[in-house]
């Protein structure tokens, strides 16, 4: 009976990722089974964490030196493209000041990603926002000594 049940569970992930491989790409099922940048950064200087329309949850922690990011990583609640798109939002971030973020939009996500199915397209959305939160938190907290950089937002 276990034996049977094994085989069932592993019939059942094989459709599902097979699925997700048809309907999103093999580079957005790649990144959903093995994330980069996915964990809270303890040493951040920046940080925010948006709500999406969706109600997925997403932080993004920031490392800056020479007003550059070296190191970025995220969290989210949500859905598998919400983790390939944050992904994704954390590798562009690397290398770049705290004003280029700004330059960053969805379209990198969504070409990074080789396109996400229209309704997981906001899943980029909520990324950038929630990239370009923790870039303006950053910018505050160095206008503002002593502030805390942990904030909270949301998408309207």
């Amino acid at each position: 009976m276990h034996k049977d049940m094994e085989d069932f569970v592993d019939g059942l992930q094989a459709e599902i990722d097979e699925a997700v491989r048809r309907e999103m790409g093999e580079a957005v099922y790649q990144r959903w089974r093995n994330p980069l940048y996915m964990g809270v950064l303890p040493d951040f200087d920046a940080t925010a964490s948006v709500r999406g329309n969706c109600g997925d949850q997403m932080q993004i922690y920031l490392k800056f030196l020479k007003n550059r990011v070296i190191k970025a990583s995220f969290q989210t609640d949500g859905c598998g493209p919400s983790v390939v798109a944050a992904s994704y939002a954390a590798e562009l971030a690397l290398g770049k000041s705290a004003e280029e973020l700004f330059s960053l939009d969805p379209e990198h996500i969504l070409a990074a990603t080789g396109g996400l199915p229209e309704d997981h397209e906001h899943c980029a959305f909520l990324a950038i926002e929630t990239l370009h939160a923790a870039a303006r938190n950053w910018l505050e907290a160095r206008r503002t000594p002593n502030k805390a950089t942990a904030q909270q937002g949301s998408v309207a």
